[in-house]
């Protein structure tokens, strides 16, 4: 009796384990069924089985994020994790990216040792090739995400002059600046046109056009797109807002111009670098073989 209440106790619990896995079953929580229309991509994560990666990553996650962040102060990286990744429109979220870290540092302190122990190199060269692999792998994938983020700010300050060329000549033409908004981020492909659909996602979600704009231009970590941000802000005080865009333009426009200049002043200046060395190499040859002669006959 005793073997035949253990046997059914143990198939109810794995029929529940199994039929938790069919959709027609188990209902999804609201926050599954909602995600696929908040913006972001949140919906495309599936429900994590028992023994699924999903449940590993949920189980690391928490310690993986508490280490990535406390590594990544220690070698000065102070800007947020998260920041840079929602800047950049990632796929990941903060504890998905801290778990790939996490897991590519574990494989290159494997390396690491797999490599000390085949050369078996003296012991002060041995843990430098394991902590060494360790941190490698670490601050690679801390660097993409850094590197992601500053090209998408360079990119954001090289486009804002077209797009906002482009909003005002909308508003001077009647349209509204929602409605505006909506006509750059559906027809351009750059990264303010991204941006931009964010914003537009935002305002569609009830928050303020204000608040939307001020989200944008904090996550941008941009100036001109905090002072374009703002001049946008005024929509419903300003009544020649175009007019005003089109100054904002202009300015931004200017910078761009200016940087591109000085950049282009730099380079022409690194290009006598070589020029320099290879006119001065030979000199320093031609005049040290006659010095180097009548120094021996001087000494002789």
């Amino acid at each position: 009796m005793t073997l035949l209440l253990s046997a059914g106790i143990l198939l109810w619990i794995g029929l529940t384990l199994l039929l938790s896995e069919l959709r027609w079953f188990a209902r999804r929580p609201l926050t599954e069924r909602l995600a696929p229309y908040v913006p972001g991509g949140m919906g495309r994560r599936g429900r994590a089985g028992l023994l699924s990666a999903e449940s590993f990553r949920e189980a690391v996650g928490p310690v993986a994020r508490n280490l990535g962040s406390q590594f990544s102060r220690l070698f000065g990286v102070s800007e947020d994790l998260d920041r840079r990744l929602r800047r950049v429109h990632a796929d990941l979220d903060v504890t998905e990216f801290r778990v790939r870290q996490i897991g590519w540092a574990l494989a290159g302190l494997g390396i690491g040792a797999l490599l000390a122990v085949a050369a078996r190199p003296p012991a002060a060269v041995a843990v430098l090739l394991t902590l060494g692999g360790l941190l490698l792998a670490f601050l690679l994938l801390e660097q993409q995400v850094t590197a992601a983020s500053d090209r998408w700010k360079r990119s954001l300050h090289l486009e804002l002059p077209v797009a906002a060329e482009q909003i005002g000549m909308l508003l001077g033409s009647g349209y509204s600046l929602v409605g505006a908004i909506d006509r750059v981020s559906r027809r351009g492909r750059g990264s303010v046109a991204k941006d931009l659909r964010r914003v537009l996602a935002r305002i569609r979600q009830g928050v303020d056009e204000t608040t939307a704009l001020g989200e944008w231009s904090e996550l941008a970590g941009v100036d001109a797109v905090e002072r374009f941000a703002s001049v946008l802000a005024i929509n419903r005080e300003a009544s020649d807002l175009g007019r005003l865009i089109s100054t904002e333009a202009r300015g931004i426009r200017r910078d761009v111009h200016r940087e591109l200049v000085e950049t282009m002043e730099s380079r022409g200046q690194q290009v006598w670098i070589p020029v320099t060395v290879a006119t001065l190499a030979p000199g320093v040859i031609f005049i040290g073989i006659p010095f180097y002669t009548a120094l021996q006959g001087f000494l002789g």
